[in-house]
């Protein structure tokens, strides 16, 4: 079993900067793929970004490329995702995911954190 804690979300103006963090327990953090996604109301979960488990591998979401960077310390279980330059339709609830597999991790993953909210205002 895999628990992931997400923070970090909070309120911001557009061209601010924040940054999430995911620590997980309850297995080998290092041996997995993580990836960020983000909801809004009343549409599907969108995949942001993701990472191999040694961190030397990272794929992005056409709208958040050049803004955002995902990065992990498996010395401290966590996976970061820093996000520059952000956009009013950044606005979401943000979500860590964890799966072995690196393409897995984007499409399906089985484990989830609980979400932080990401505000971004005009």
């Amino acid at each position: 079993q895999v628990q992931l804690v997400e923070s970090g979300g909070g309120l911001a103006q557009a061209g601010d900067s924040l940054r999430l963090s995911c620590t997980g327990s309850g297995r080998s953090f290092s041996e997995d793929a993580m990836a960020w996604f983000r909801q809004t109301p009343g549409k599907a979960r969108e995949f942001v970004a993701a990472i191999t488990y040694g961190g030397g591998t990272t794929t992005y979401a056409d709208s958040v490329r050049g803004r955002f960077i995902i990065s992990r310390d498996n010395a401290k279980n966590t996976v970061y995702l820093q996000m520059d330059s952000l956009k009013p339709e950044d606005t979401a609830v943000y979500y860590c995911a964890a799966e072995l597999r690196f393409g897995v991790v984007q499409r399906n993953p089985r484990y989830w954190g609980q979400g932080t909210q990401v505000t971004v205002s005009l």
